[in-house]
């Protein structure tokens, strides 16, 4: 195996390890919940076996309307990282622009970013109420300063000599932010947006455990309190399988449209 310090893999050799990895895991999962209940390392309560839970899946995609929950989950994400980007985009290009704007926006950027997630949970009730509209500015406040953060530093990344060398060419100030900050801090942009798209994943479960008639925190929720318990891990997986292919489609569409950032590959 290749240990040298920070020296790049073979594509095989990668994967090989990658698929490794996760056959330890399985391995490790089947043995402690191997044999008939009273034999098991851990009881079938606490971790159901592979088998159990694969067993389940015709239960979840039925009983529990997966592919309906499914579809108010990614809506409910969308239109809150929507929100988000929408809003924090501008704002974070205009801070990354204006140092002014961007110390006025610190503050909050570092209240939104380190606040406890869970915290929001109740105040976004007594803002919105239950329902819909909760959920959406659950996931948008979750996400928002995340995204100013990172716009603001995508700008303030783009190298001084190009702002320098539009300015000697005679360019003004709104033609420096149009054709030189922003097109050039969009890859950085777009990377950052890819990578934050996830962790809305993560925060619609926590947004549907209230008051949710159909979404994949609410398959949980109720597969905790009356089972089957073999549902939540079908849910954690089909969590990871989607976020993991939209993923992998941004960074496609990054490509696309950044091919110049990939040209050593």
């Amino acid at each position: 195996m290749n240990t040298a310090l920070r020296k790049a893999l073979s594509r095989p050799v990668a994967i090989g390890l990658q698929i490794g990895s996760v056959a330890a895991i399985l391995l490790l999962w089947y043995a402690v919940t191997a044999g008939s209940p009273e034999d098991r390392i851990l009881s079938p309560l606490t971790l159901p076996s592979p088998g159990e839970v694969l067993a389940q899946i015709k239960s979840l995609w039925f009983d529990a309307a997966l592919t309906r929950s499914i579809g108010w989950s990614m809506t409910r994400i969308l239109f809150g990282f929507g929100l988000a980007a929408v809003i924090g985009i501008p704002l974070g290009i205009l801070a990354g622009c204006l140092r002014s704007v961007e110390a006025v926006l610190r503050p909050i950027t570092v209240f939104l970013r380190n606040v406890p997630i869970a915290a929001l949970i109740p105040l976004t009730l007594v803002w919105f109420g239950l329902g819909e509209s909760q959920k959406v500015f659950f996931i948008f406040i979750a996400c928002v300063g995340f995204v100013i953060f990172d716009t603001t530093a995508a700008v303030l990344e783009v190298d001084e000599r190009f702002v320098q060398t539009a300015t000697t060419l005679g360019a003004k100030r709104h033609h420096i932010v149009w054709k030189v900050l922003i097109p050039l801090a969009l890859p950085a942009i777009f990377n950052s947006l890819r990578l934050l798209f996830g962790l809305a994943f993560g925060y619609i479960v926590l947004a549907e455990l209230i008051d949710a008639k159909f979404g994949l925190g609410y398959i949980i929720q109720i597969a905790q309190r009356r089972g089957p318990r073999e549902h939540i891990y079908l849910v954690l997986f089909v969590i990871t399988l989607i976020a993991f292919t939209i993923e992998r489609f941004l960074f496609w569409v990054q490509k696309k449209l950044f091919p110049y950032m990939f040209a050593e590959e």
